[in-house]
Order: structure tokens, then C-alpha cells, then sequence
């Protein structure tokens, strides 16, 4: 049984949302990425670290920051177990998860938070674009290479040419930093700690609001982070999730992403179930039912 120890702020400001970041021995990236939220927010959030193991002197450092919100575990509970006990000290009505290896840039949550306004309903889920070093087929991010490290980051040069090239909306919000009203967290039950450590989590939290009903899956193109990449997945023995995704839900994630999410294609509102993603869904089910 996992013995967790949660410290919470306590302040009369307004937060506006509960960034989630889940960390294992990442200190200078997980520095960087709290100072770039400090540096570059429009708003107050409540920044919440999940700290597992803190061997690296993580756990030290956040205690310093009496504004930072934190859960410690001296096991590694995992993305799925960190993310769902983080819910207990969450104090807004949003909550967006975040790598430890990311660089948020100058106004990020402004432009999330002029999305929530104009949705004007709380079905939805949205994802900020990442800028990565390497070109990894993802039709979601910008490549451009900043650095692919802490010790070689070129952080002067990515503030003064972040907001190029443009890009445009993007259907699929699946990856972090995504965000999505607390409401709906609740309702789907966070994150599946069947997925544990984390592997095809993301997805399957999408998998879980795609069935709540919710048809607004939107990535904003101008709303950025730098990402380092596989910084702490790099480290673990990784689950199969590809496979606990199949029989799970009965289809592949490819499919859900490609046919249901439509990932990575140009956003022009919510989406809907089409008769190609119906049948791609039933060849999908009676493959699982040959493999039973």
C-alpha cells in the first residue's frame, strides 16, 4: 500500500486551474517547467506535484515553495495512481495535467482559458501544442529544435521564436498539457490505473469522455509548450498498453484516434461518429472476439 503525504496552500487568491505534474527524480526539468509556469501564465494556478521517490532532492525543493501544492510518495506510484490521488487537494474547476519536461511559453493559459469562455458548456476537453526536438510522425506538434536537453536548452532563442511557424487548431486533444472542467474528471473516474504506470492513459481518458458524450476534442495551435520528451518514460518498464486499449474498448487506439478523434487534422467543430469509424469499430471488435 502506497503511504502518501499531501501538503496543501492554503490562499485567498483565485486560482484558475489545478496543473496537475507528476515527477520522478526530474528536478531540473521539473524546475524549469514550474518557473516557466510562474514566468509565463496570465493567470494564478494551483500547481500540484505528484512526487514519487524525490531521490534527487525533488522533494526539498518544493517544500521550499510555499505557493506549490505537492503529494510525496517514497514508492514511484506511476502517472495513473499520481494523478488521481493529486484530486483530493484540487481547489478550481479545471484540471490540466502537464509533463515535468515541459516549457510552458508566454500566455498559454490565456488562450485555453478564451476557449472555455467561448465553448460556453462543459463538455470538452483541450490540449495545448507542443514544439519538439524531433520529427516522431506526431501531426499534432511543431518540430523545432530548441534543445533535446536540460544542459543544452536554448531558451533565449525558443522565447523569441515560439509563435513561429503558425499553426492551426487541431482535432484529437489527447495529449498533455490537456485540460477539461473538473465535473467531467469526476465523472469519467480520472485516470484508469489499469493503464499503470501510464502507458495509452491519455487516450483512454479521451476513450472515457468520448462515451460520457463529449464530441469537442480541440488542440490550439497558439497555445504552446516546449517538450523535452520521454525524460521519465525513457526510465520505466513500460505497460502494453496498445493491447489493454484493444480489449478494453473493443477497438484499437489507432482507430479511435485516427477515425473517431480525427487526431491531428485541421479543427472545424465537435466531432461526430461517421458510418467509416461504425464499421472500423465492428472489424475492430470481432478481431478481439478471435483473439478470446
Amino acid at each position: 500500500m502506497f503511504n502518501i503525504e499531501k501538503k496543501i496552500s492554503k490562499t485567498a487568491e483565485k486560482r484558475y486551474f489545478s496543473i496537475l505534474i507528476p515527477s520522478w527524480n526530474n528536478l531540473d526539468y521539473l524546475k524549469l517547467c514550474v518557473e516557466s509556469i510562474e514566468k509565463h501564465s496570465h493567470f494564478k494556478h494551483q500547481i500540484i506535484i505528484a512526487v514519487n521517490e524525490g531521490a534527487d532532492g525533488s522533494l526539498e525543493w518544493i517544500q521550499s515553495k510555499k505557493e506549490i501544492d505537492y503529494l510525496y510518495s517514497k514508492e514511484n506510484l506511476g502517472i495513473c495512481y499520481a494523478l488521481n490521488a493529486c484530486r483530493s487537494i484540487i481547489n478550481t474547476d479545471y484540471v490540466l495535467y502537464a509533463n515535468d519536461d515541459m516549457y510552458f511559453l508566454p500566455d498559454w493559459d490565456l488562450i485555453l482559458w478564451n476557449e472555455i469562455q467561448t465553448i460556453g458548456h462543459h463538455f470538452f476537453m483541450l490540449s495545448s501544442t507542443m514544439i519538439e526536438p524531433y520529427d516522431t510522425g506526431n501531426p499534432c506538434v511543431i518540430v523545432q529544435n530548441y534543445g533535446d536537453s536540460f544542459e543544452n536548452f536554448e531558451e533565449e532563442k525558443l522565447l523569441k521564436n515560439y509563435n513561429t511557424p503558425s499553426k492551426k487548431d487541431w482535432n484529437g486533444s489527447t495529449w498533455p498539457p490537456n485540460i477539461l472542467p473538473l465535473e467531467i474528471w469526476d465523472l469519467v473516474g480520472g485516470m484508469s490505473v489499469e493503464f499503470s504506470p501510464g502507458m495509452y492513459s491519455d487516450p483512454d481518458l479521451s476513450k472515457k469522455c468520448w462515451d460520457l458524450g463529449i464530441r469537442y476534442f480541440k488542440g490550439l495551435g497558439n497555445s504552446r509548450v516546449y517538450h523535452f520528451g520521454t525524460k521519465s518514460t525513457s526510465r520505466i518498464k513500460k505497460n502494453s498498453g496498445s493491447s489493454r486499449f484493444l480489449f478494453k474498448w473493443g477497438i484499437d487506439c489507432q482507430t479511435f484516434s485516427s477515425h473517431f478523434l480525427k487526431r491531428g487534422t485541421t479543427f472545424n467543430g465537435k466531432l461526430e461518429e461517421t458510418a467509416l469509424s461504425r464499421f472500423k469499430k465492428l472489424i475492430c471488435f470481432l478481431k478481439k472476439l478471435r483473439k478470446i
